[in-house]
């Protein structure tokens, strides 16, 4: 093998081992973002901002989407809108004591 060949093989490793490593933080950085989230105990789909979730009790409270609350025929304990995750970190205005 030449010298040529080699360096190419040699930079052709690296590539393959940053494009690795590139993979497994990117799997764990997606993981860690579905580990904070809640998803719908009938489906699994996450719920988007702004879509009405359900719950329910029984044993365990469980978050319903509004897509699989047509087949239950009980009622919600409660019903609340998705807020989007700055919800509660943003600056919000009072109302002046008089």
């Amino acid at each position: 093998m030449d010298a040529a060949a080699k360096s190419y093989v040699s930079m052709a490793s690296a590539t393959t081992h940053i494009e690795h490593l590139e993979r497994v933080l990117l799997r764990r950085s997606v993981g860690a973002l579905e580990a904070d989230r809640s998803c719908c105990a009938d489906c699994g789909r996450t719920p988007l901002t702004g879509e009405h979730v359900h719950v329910y009790g029984g044993r365990r409270e469980r978050l319903v989407c509004e897509l699989c609350r047509l087949a239950r025929r009980d009622a919600p304990l409660t019903s609340e809108i998705v807020r989007h995750a700055e919800h509660g970190n943003t600056v919000r205005l009072t109302a002046r004591a008089a």
